[in-house]
């Protein structure tokens, strides 16, 4: 029913004494980076050799397997840019070797090439000082960056206007509000020739208001929101030539419907010889996807190379990876057959093979090797709370694991895939940086972090996994256990959940994917659990996909099951049982809490969805479909419905300037419990977006921690 192992992470660190190990941590102790493990920056390999680099304490380094040395320190960079700038350098940058002997750096506005052999240092290319979302095109030094919501293209020392937004026209910014994988706005082709772009079109969105009480009349900075049913925003693709300065549109949208332009263009993705661009085009009830292919030289669609469909939804995430030495094939990435898998297909739209098949996720594709017969990715292969990495061969479909160590890693290959640097974290290692072979051996290390917390009493940390609702899946949970605890004592116990899509909180990584403040709340007492249910990432379409129009049903259902491994436990209090949790996982505390007062005495809710109606679009629909589509579901899992449950102490958190989850949600929340007659806590952070930072986290933690002080404990 239930499998356990127990990591006593304090034991971990070996090189401590037991009698140092007595330091608890403090508030300000979370806010502390030193307690966090150190790592080293820009770790690659240099150009096409084998030796790698990194820098550390201002100074870059490099090394082979069996050793290291300073290649350029702080003071002989600033030498070089203080003769280029007239003025010093204040810290080392993070660099990108382009070959052998040269690296490039961003500081300020501008883009340096320092030259190791020579120590001579070039500017190639400077950018207006107010540029946001820069872009470089490493090979010709153009950068694409956008002011306000226009589009620049610094071309060969000429600056370009290649779109001017305004009045709700927005150029070179991330679309779709950054769903399916989309992370930016522009996409330079492989020679640099060719700038493809969106320009979104918002102008037909409701203008949502937002308002900043900072200035003496209080300021209103209305935003675009299109809520789940509601008119969303248009997008079209755009390609800017740099040779000739020219633009033009590609021919996305096969009518004028609504419907056609409410189309969801994604995973842009250039053919090698810059002659094709390829987009994932997806309907807006997101349960139909088309792989698109465009000739970028007339805009004109080229050719539908396929299609996947989905009762639920389909969410294309990754672009398209070419082959090296094969330009007419490529990579991709699908769940058709229930698990995230490789296929490889011709760009006639042909498929050729399924690359990788099993009961598990292929999470990213990392690369191959130069001859693209070997295919290196991240998957949990091993166990799902892993991320190691492999390599596939294409030809025969073996499967090779390349990191050794258990753990949740980052690699990065040589240029003939030979060698890679591994970077990772575990159960049981803080931050380790290594170099392995392609057969999978470690050959060297590169740096090892020390155990920031070696001088704290550390809670034990336990590992495991229980049966979801269904009685049949395994779910995997964190328990932080109090500080030197018996089990003929009871604790008060507080559940940490988010629960929702494209989330994984259970990690091998260092603290089991925990952190200081968890375990802060274990050294005074606390027992701390946290348990991934269905809905969450990395284990399956229908393991995620389940929570269908009906989200926080199936989710509250697997943690009540985390909430009965508790209660078998002999030291966890029944009565002081606690939830809390952020965003989805807001929504997931209050549900959790409304439904069950039985059990849980104290609920704390960040940034919390009350109704889904209130919510966007793209991840609104893609979970629930439309209000209208879906009343019931909308309907059962309103919180506003269900103020009126409200029993024990809850403390709903927002930020007024929240512009994910609007801060509408809580506020109507809470006319919900006055009108209910239920007394509830609440506490707003003035200026704040969907999360506190800065040094007002610090307040947050204490204001949390006091909360459980005074009605959990």
């Amino acid at each position: 029913m239930m499998k356990r192992l127990t990591f006593a992470i304090i034991a971990l660190i070996l090189c401590s004494t037991v009698s140092a190990q007595d330091k608890l941590l403090t508030a300000n102790d979370l806010m502390s980076g030193s307690l966090y493990p150190s790592r080293v920056r820009s770790v690659q390999f240099v150009g096409k050799s084998n030796r790698y680099a990194f820098v550390r304490d201002n100074v870059l380094y490099s090394g082979t397997s069996s050793s290291q040395k300073e290649i350029v320190n702080l003071e002989t960079l600033s030498k070089a840019f203080q003769s280029l700038e007239n003025k010093e350098l204040r810290y080392f940058p993070n660099v990108k070797f382009v070959n052998d002997k040269e690296f490039s750096f961003v500081y300020g506005s501008s883009v340096y090439l320092y030259n190791i052999k020579t120590k001579s240092l070039t500017k190639p290319v400077t950018y207006d000082a107010t540029a946001e979302n820069m872009d470089l095109d490493p090979k010709n030094y153009q950068v694409a960056y956008t002011i306000g919501s226009s589009l620049y293209v610094n071309s060969r020392q000429q600056v370009f206007t290649v779109g001017e937004g305004g009045d709700g026209i927005v150029y070179g910014q991330s679309v779709h509000r950054s769903e399916f994988g989309i992370e930016t706005g522009t996409f330079w082709s492989l020679q640099g020739n060719l700038l493809a772009f969106y320009r979104m079109d918002e102008s037909m969105v409701t203008d949502y208001p937002m308002v900043n009480t900072a200035t003496r009349i209080t300021t209103a900075t209305p935003i675009k929101y299109p809520m789940a049913g509601m008119k969303s925003h248009e997008v079209t693709v755009g390609i800017f030539n740099t040779l000739k300065g020219t633009t033009l549109y590609l021919d996305t949208r096969r009518d004028t419907t609504v419907a056609e332009r409410e189309m969801y263009l994604t995973n842009l993705s250039w053919s090698p010889d810059e002659k094709t661009l390829y987009i994932a085009k997806i309907n807006r009830e997101q349960n139909h996807m088309w792989l698109e292919s465009y000739d970028v030289e007339t805009g004109k669609l080229k050719k539908v190379l396929f299609e996947e469909q989905n009762e639920r939804y389909t969410e294309p995430v990754d672009g398209l990876y070419f082959l090296p030495t094969k330009p007419d094939q490529f990579l991709w990435l699908s769940y058709r057959d229930g698990y995230k898998h490789i296929y490889l297909y011709n760009t006639d739209g042909s498929l050729v093979k399924q690359v990788t098949k099993g009961d598990y996720e292929v999470q990213n594709i990392i690369g191959t090797d130069p001859k693209g017969d070997n295919v290196f990715f991240y998957s949990n292969i091993e166990k799902p709370t892993e991320r190691a990495a492999y390599s596939v061969n294409i030809k025969s479909g073996e499967v090779t694991r390349l990191t050794p160590d258990h753990g949740t890693h980052s690699i990065a290959p040589n240029a003939n895939g030979t060698l890679f640097i591994d970077s990772y974290s575990s159960t049981d290692v803080p931050a380790n940086v290594v170099l392995v072979s392609n057969k999978g051996k470690q050959i060297g290390s590169i740096y090892s972090a020390p155990n920031p917390l070696a001088d704290y009493a550390m809670p034990e940390i336990e590992m495991g996994t229980i049966k979801a609702a269904d009685g049949k899946t395994d779910l995997c949970y964190r328990l932080i256990k109090p500080l030197n605890y018996d089990n003929g004592q009871k604790y008060p116990t507080l559940v940490y959940v988010y629960g929702g899509p494209h989330s994984q909180l259970v990690t091998d990584s260092w603290l089991g994917g925990g952190n200081l403040y968890f375990l802060r709340l274990a050294q005074q007492g606390y027992v701390v659990f946290t348990v991934d249910n269905r809905g969450t990432d990395n284990r399956g379409f229908e393991f995620e996909s389940c929570t269908h129009r009906r989200l926080g049903e199936i989710e509250m259902a697997d943690q009540m099951e985390g909430v009965k491994f508790l209660l078998s436990l002999p030291y966890v209090d029944k009565d002081r049982m606690g939830v809390e949790g952020w965003s989805f996982g807001g929504f997931m505390t209050i549900t959790m809490k409304l439904a069950h007062p039985e059990i849980f005495k104290v609920g704390c809710a960040g940034g919390p969805v009350i109704d889904w109606k209130w919510y966007e679009v793209m991840y609104g629909e893609r979970y629930m479909d439309t209000p209208q589509e879906n009343p019931d579901g909308y309907a059962d899992n309103s919180l506003v419905r269900k103020a009126k449950k409200l029993e024990g102490k809850l403390l709903v958190i927002h930020g007024a300037e929240d512009p994910t989850v609007v801060w509408q949600n809580s506020l109507e929340f809470i006319d919900a419990c006055i009108k209910a007659g239920k007394q509830v806590d609440y506490f707003v952070y003035p200026h704040h977006p969907h999360n506190v930072g800065g040094r007002d986290r610090l307040h947050l933690y204490q204001k949390m921690f006091q909360y459980y002080e005074d009605y959990l404990k």
